[in-house]
């Protein structure tokens, strides 16, 4: 599941304020550079930066995550398919990519700070209107108010790493990942368990708010120290989306593949292992082996990569994934614990390295950004269909065998793709405007 979750490309975007012209050095070469803190930090000291930004991931994912242990409750009481049921999470992933391109406007119209803290509040009322929801309107109403929050803040977070301590952006987007991981094991181990002790799913859902109001607090913190204004001066440069360069559509085709596989997995794991008589709370915690294992790859993998040409690590990892899902594929419940964990590991490992593609093909932060953007857009539509395919395949066949077989398919597409994954300014020599 993306975290699926999830990605480190908001860039400069959002970090061009009058007090600290060092931000704007690199895309306007006759500015003269100052020498001026972190732009968009202000005083804030990198250690307490880490503690927000870990603080935010934390909040990203539960809201998507939590729901795989609870659909099979939830189909029951709301009378749902399954097709409708992965609504509950495709909705979520088809917001983080159409939300992509509209949130630099949002933070140059409004403020980065602002709309962080709009997009956290969204997040945190509606995980927990969400478990209040009477009706299925009400169900996925309230699941397109968690999508948006998740949306908007995922951009947002990834601007103010890349504007504020441009030089860390390795440490921050590690750790970034892997707090990300971290919300999505805890959401998976938990939700099973509550769900037994509460006697309902409700509870269990509207749990997850908590991390949204620590969040929040945490943000409030970054406003009051954060020298950023609210918003962008105007004349800053302004950089398209790369449509027309084949090197981002590749990296795009990728990460849609390797998040088309994880939300799948964070939608239908837990379901299709109850349904072969396994306990909620025990389909969860294979679940949390799966979101755990994917947390562990974040710095195995950020070891083995020190170059900007991740092909060879992406290869490992999205190799290593493919293995897990044709052992899954062919007995689905032998050793399933090892099985998710392969799987989930080379699924991490691929989207941690993903995550630094459009960086290492651009120079400038508004160029960063204007990739990012164009990258999720792509990836998460997609992806948005891993869990529909799943469920629609699963009410046509009345097993999951076809879905785990088109999960097999899609890793093998990502294999397909790593031998093209170059930057292509290795390629051309120089760097190409997007």
């Amino acid at each position: 599941m993306s975290v699926q979750f999830t990605s480190p490309i908001g860039a400069r975007l959002f970090a061009a304020p009058a007090a600290a012209p060092a931000a704007d050095a690199a895309a306007i070469p006759q500015v003269p550079r100052q020498p001026a803190a972190p732009a968009a930090s202000g005083s804030l000291s990198m250690a307490a930066a880490i503690l927000c930004v870990v603080l935010v991931a934390l909040t990203l994912r539960p809201g998507i995550v939590s729901i795989g242990p609870l659909l099979p409750a939830i189909i029951g009481e709301f009378g749902l398919s399954h097709t409708q049921a992965a609504l509950l999470t495709a909705i979520p992933t088809l917001l983080m990519g159409l939300l992509a391109a509209p949130v630099p406007w949002l933070s140059r119209r409004f403020g980065r700070d602002r709309v962080m803290l709009a997009a956290l509040a969204l997040l945190t009322l509606s995980s927990l209107l969400r478990a209040f929801a009477g009706s299925v309107a009400l169900l996925f109403v309230t699941t397109v108010g968690i999508g948006a929050g998740i949306a908007i803040a995922g951009v947002l977070i990834a601007g103010f790493v890349k504007a504020g301590f441009p030089k860390k952006v390795a440490i921050f987007m590690s750790l970034y990942a892997t707090a990300l991981a971290l919300g999505s094991t805890l959401s998976a181990a938990a939700t099973g368990s509550i769900a037994a002790w509460t006697g309902g799913w409700r509870w269990a859902s509207g749990v997850w708010m908590v991390p949204g109001v620590l969040a929040l607090l945490a943000w409030l913190f970054v406003t009051k120290r954060s020298v950023a204004p609210a918003g962008a001066p105007a004349g800053a440069p302004r950089y398209g989306m790369p449509f027309r360069n084949p090197t981002a559509w590749l990296i795009a085709l990728f990460f849609a593949c390797n998040n088309f596989v994880f939300y799948a997995c964070i939608s239908w794991l837990a379901p299709m292992y109850v349904e072969a008589g396994w306990t909620p709370s025990h389909a969860g915690l294979l679940l949390a082996t799966f979101t755990l294992a994917f947390m562990a790859a974040n710095p195995v993998f950020g070891f083995l990569s020190r170059d900007e040409d991740r092909r060879l690590p992406l290869a490992l990892g999205a190799g290593t994934a493919l293995a897990g899902m044709l052992a899954m594929a062919l007995a689905p419940t032998v050793s399933p614990y090892l099985v998710v964990a392969v799987l989930a590991f080379g699924t991490g490992g691929s989207f941690t390295l993903s995550m630094t593609l459009p960086l290492d093909n651009t120079r400038h932060a508004e160029e960063t950004g204007a990739w990012n953007a164009f990258v999720l857009l792509v990836s998460y539509t997609v992806a948005a269909a891993g869990p529909l395919a799943v469920g629609q395949l699963r009410d046509a066949s009345g097993s999951f065998h076809s879905s785990l077989w088109l999960l097999v398919a899609v890793g093998a597409a990502m294999v397909a793709l790593t031998p093209f994954l170059q930057p292509h300014r290795h390629r051309n020599g120089v760097a190409e405007a997007a």
